[in-house]
């Protein structure tokens, strides 16, 4: 019994890792887009200009308001199958 926690910690620890690992990929994903989309490969100033700083501040938005969406919209899908299997297996049982 005394293995449980540690098993729980190491799972707990992996899912934490994996939660870092595609948080730095989303934010490295994101920066690449915005940066593409918004600043020129030609810098004029070394200061981000007006209409790119608002370029970039829409462009996060839209990303992570797509991402929240897409991630809503996952969980049910995952939700309505884990239900469905539910069923299949109560019905075969």
């Amino acid at each position: 019994m005394a293995q449980l926690p540690e098993m729980d910690a190491d799972k707990m620890k992996l899912v934490q890792e994996l939660e870092i690992e595609m948080m730095t990929d989303m934010y490295g994903r994101l920066t690449k887009a915005c940066h593409k989309k918004c600043i020129p490969p030609k810098y004029r100033e070394a200061e981000l200009q007006k209409g790119e700083s608002v370029c970039i501040d829409r462009c996060v938005a839209k990303y992570l308001e797509v991402h929240e969406r897409i991630g809503k919209k996952l969980m049910e899908i995952s939700t309505k199958d884990q239900q469905f299997q539910e069923r299949v297996m109560g019905v075969s049982q």
